[in-house]
């Protein structure tokens, strides 16, 4: 089998990267780009293509699918980021008044 094919891969997994690809390509990464990072998600939560043989079935790990939805700092925009940078300095205020034990 050549490299890059995905005969081995089931329906369900296919749908999942196309529904990531369009999702990278939507965010502005290039087509061939998206569908590489697509791929290398699913290849990652699923720990590649279909499994043949007895006992083969395990937890799919979520984690990968989940990871690029989060935003970083750079992301937020800067009402966001002091905001949260006040919330923090009030906690950090509220929790100095309290003495551990």
């Amino acid at each position: 089998m050549p490299r890059g094919d995905k005969s081995k891969y089931t329906e369900k997994q296919e749908r999942q990267a196309e529904h990531i690809e369009e999702g990278y390509e939507k965010r502005g990464v290039p087509e061939d780009e998206a569908e590489k990072r697509a791929w290398a998600t699913v290849n990652k939560m699923s720990g590649g293509g279909k499994q043949s043989g007895s006992g083969r079935g395990h937890a799919e790990n979520k984690e990968p699918a989940r990871k690029g939805g989060r935003k970083g700092a750079a992301a937020q925009s800067h009402e966001t980021r002091v905001a949260a940078g006040k919330k923090a300095a009030a906690t950090r205020k509220r929790h100095a008044g309290q003495t551990a034990s």
